[in-house]
């Protein structure tokens, strides 16, 4: 990748010999790297067996979940947070395994509305839950930096299941709990 990003940086007009640009081309490879390392992110290490027996049905939630993505179509930032609810079964899973989920789906090359619907599916998936829901607050620079150049619009998405879905009053105490 550092060749593509020397011919990048040829292609735009700039000298990538220049003592300012020598190691951006490293610098950029790495980055790009990290950014999309969750294609090489492997869900079952991650949550290593931390699921535990629970005998509860009260709501478990994490919010303001910080998320930092790239729009698949324009290679841009997308900000944002993410907020996980579930009410569980029979198990819960470890708190700290929520935003390393949302990681693993969050660096890769994404839409929001992907994002949120890949992260549902996969706690869905996992705790076997008697419902799940997903908000992501995102802002994207494809909107802020070029196109419609609005700088403080957000895009908000939901995805639910279980509970989440058939009932409204649970739907809403959901989203109320996030709001506070």
């Amino acid at each position: 990748m550092q060749e593509l990003y020397k011919q990048l940086i040829e292609k735009i007009g700039e000298d990538p010999n220049r003592k300012g640009l020598r190691n951006t081309p490293r610098r950029c490879d790495e980055s790009f790297r990290f950014l999309t390392s969750g294609y090489k992110m492997d869900l079952k290490k991650i949550v290593n067996g931390a699921l535990f027996p629970a005998d509860t049905d009260g709501m478990v939630i994490v919010k303001d979940i910080e998320c930092y993505s790239l729009c698949e179509h324009h290679l841009l930032p997308i900000v944002g947070k993410v907020h996980v609810g579930y009410i569980p079964d029979k198990s819960v899973i470890g708190l700290s395994k929520i935003p390393r989920i949302v990681d693993v789906f969050s660096r890769r090359l994404q839409v929001q509305e992907r994002l949120g619907q890949e992260i549902c599916d996969t706690l869905n998936e996992i705790l076997k839950p008697k419902g799940v829901g997903v908000v992501i607050e995102a802002s994207h620079f494809c909107m802020m930096m070029r196109g419609v150049q609005k700088q403080h619009s957000k895009a908000i998405t939901s995805h639910v299941r279980g509970n989440f879905k058939r009932d409204a009053r649970t739907r809403e105490e959901f989203m109320q709990l996030i709001r506070t």
